[in-house]
């Protein structure tokens, strides 16, 4: 033992032979958990393009089918906060697996679905199966990259992966409902997540983060219940109800409250799901809010936009994913480029830039009207992709960085929250700037009943249907006045899309100046070293006195330093 002991002593500080292990596999670990991430990102899109086929087939009502579709975003929302405390308090890795189990087990029933309710219960299971991924593989990636040049590289491939996943999903879906059924969108997910679940078992190291005093699961409760509320309300919102009506406020209003009892029970519980303090931090709240305005500003501008290439621009769904890959290309670049650029830059620039650069792209989008301009529309989707991704890459990265490591699945979870929530209110917000410019203009019609006008004024489809109804002079009168009005709507989304980002290019002054590195980055190594857990126990036993004296050693060096 004496030799063994005097053996251990001689290596060098920054040894550490737990970490080094799985320093060694990081960047696998990183393909593993960019897999996860791809295929939650997938099937948040996949669905799109398979709705007229799931509706001939199961003939759900229009609720049913607005559940069908909005289930799955509702319920991972709602959830991310719970799944992500909780998988700082028992293990990211345990809940991320038990997330895959689930998501597959969702996926086969979704597959096979009977009926529109079945359906239903079965893209909520998704859902929940998403919101245990989805933090787990942002939290356990902080873990595993404790270096902060090392973790912006990381970040850059993960927010890549999303864009690529969110991208590729209504291609990927319109191949197979074209050539199989609508099912098979959610059958390639089963074979993915047994491999996953067998690899990520053997792989992934276990973490966590701080574990003291019991785990509130009434405030876990109480954030999922206000989550809920809120993006309910707004996508009720932004499908086309008043704001007075019961769907709209009712959810909103009990949303709102559950959240504020929540943030009061976290500031006066001693052991808190999430350390409200952090949004003090003056860093960590900037970044937070930088990914509500970027989702806010241009979530609802893409389904606008996705109607206007179908709609205006005659293109099948097909041709609308294909002209949507340049947006994706450039997003997957600066995400890869993310890391060179926030070291050479540093956050404030980075993501003030970015979301003049996206702006920049939007009002270039104003010159497009009733006609096919490519070489416009191509220019602007590099340009929107490229500055969107590098907004949230820096705000991501340094929300991320600012949280402590112990709360990193908390930390996740306020990120991808913030998400859901910008999204939901940009449908909301945009979805009204866009019928308020858009309903005006086909309600007095000539030659169109006053009934048939508002019905025409409801979407740019419904007036195309009313019209083929009434044909002769009406029927092309309502076409016309349809599709000048759309672009007339989507101009005047536009602007206020590109001011909302120009508000966020000032809010992103207040980031700090530079990426911060260097010897916390030591500290923040050796931290880890205690939260990364091997998955079998008796290693454990084995390498604690040796890891104990190495980090002693290492921590004197520190001191030293």
């Amino acid at each position: 033992m004496t030799g063994t002991t005097v053996t251990r002593r001689s290596r060098p500080a920054t040894t550490v032979p737990l970490f080094a292990t799985r320093q060694a596999s990081r960047w696998t670990i990183l393909f593993v958990l960019c897999v996860s991430l791809l295929i939650v990102a997938l099937d948040a899109t996949v669905l799109h393009v398979a709705v007229p086929a799931l509706t001939e087939d199961l003939r759900p009502s229009s609720q049913g089918l607005l559940w069908i579709v909005d289930a799955y975003p509702l319920v991972a929302a709602s959830l991310l906060i719970l799944f992500g405390t909780l998988g700082d308090r028992i293990g990211r890795r345990k809940v991320l697996l038990i997330g895959y189990g689930l998501f597959g087990v969702a996926s086969a029933l979704a597959a096979f679905a009977p009926s529109p309710m079945v359906l239903i219960a079965a893209r909520a299971l998704l859902g929940a199966g998403g919101a245990m991924i989805m933090p787990a593989t942002l939290s356990i990636l902080r873990q595993v990259f404790p270096d902060r040049r090392e973790r912006a590289m990381a970040i850059g491939v993960w927010s890549a992966v999303a864009a690529v996943g969110a991208a590729v999903g209504p291609v990927l879906g319109g191949f197979l409902v074209e050539h199989f059924w609508w099912g098979s969108v959610f059958l390639i997910n089963i074979p993915l997540m047994a491999v996953m679940l067998v690899v990520g078992r053997m792989l992934l190291p276990e973490s966590r983060g701080g574990a003291d005093g019991p785990w509130d699961v009434l405030g876990a409760l109480t954030a999922a219940g206000g989550v809920l509320g809120v993006v309910l309300g707004m996508k009720r919102l932004g499908a086309g109800a008043g704001p007075l009506n019961a769907s709209v406020c009712v959810p909103l209003i009990v949303g709102a409250a559950l959240l504020v009892l929540f943030i009061r029970r976290q500031r006066q519980r001693k052991h808190p799901l999430i350390d409200i303090k952090m949004f003090a931090q003056v860093a960590f709240s900037t970044s937070v809010g930088c990914i509500v305005l970027a989702m806010l500003a241009l979530v609802g501008l893409e389904l606008i936009a996705v109607q206007y290439l179908q709609l205006v621009l005659g293109l099948s769904p097909f041709q609308t994913g294909l002209r949507l890959l340049p947006l994706t290309f450039a997003a997957m670049g600066a995400g890869l480029a993310g890391s060179r650029l926030l070291t050479r830059f540093g956050p404030r620039a980075m993501v003030s830039s970015g979301f003049v650069l996206t702006a920049v792209a939007v009002l270039s989008l104003t010159a497009m009207g009733q006609h096919d301009r490519p070489m416009l529309l191509t220019t602007a989707f590099v340009l929107l992709g490229f500055g969107l991704e590098t907004t949230l890459f820096g705000a991501y990265e340094s929300m991320l960085s600012e949280a402590p490591a112990r709360q990193a699945g908390g930390a996740a979870a306020i990120g991808e929250t913030s998400y859901q929530l910008g999204a939901g209110m940009g449908i909301a917000l945009l979805g009204s700037v866009m019928n308020a410019a858009y309903t005006p203009g086909v309600a007095h019609t000539p030659g169109v009943s006053a009934a048939d006008g508002a019905a025409a004024g409801n979407s740019l489809g419904e007036a195309y249907d009313i019209a083929d109804r009434l044909g002769g002079g009406p029927g092309a009168a309502l076409r016309h006045a349809a599709r000048h009005a759309f672009v007339t709507g989507l101009h005047v989304t536009l602007l206020v899309s590109a001011a909302l980002l120009l508000v966020g290019a000032l809010a992103a002054l207040r980031l700090p100046r530079v990426m911060e590195c260097g010897s916390l980055d030591r500290a923040a190594a050796l931290t880890s070293c205690d939260a990364l857990l091997p998955a079998r126990r008796e290693p454990v036993e084995l390498l604690r006195p040796a890891r104990q004296e190495s980090l002693a050693v290492a921590r004197s060096g520190l001191a030293g330093d």
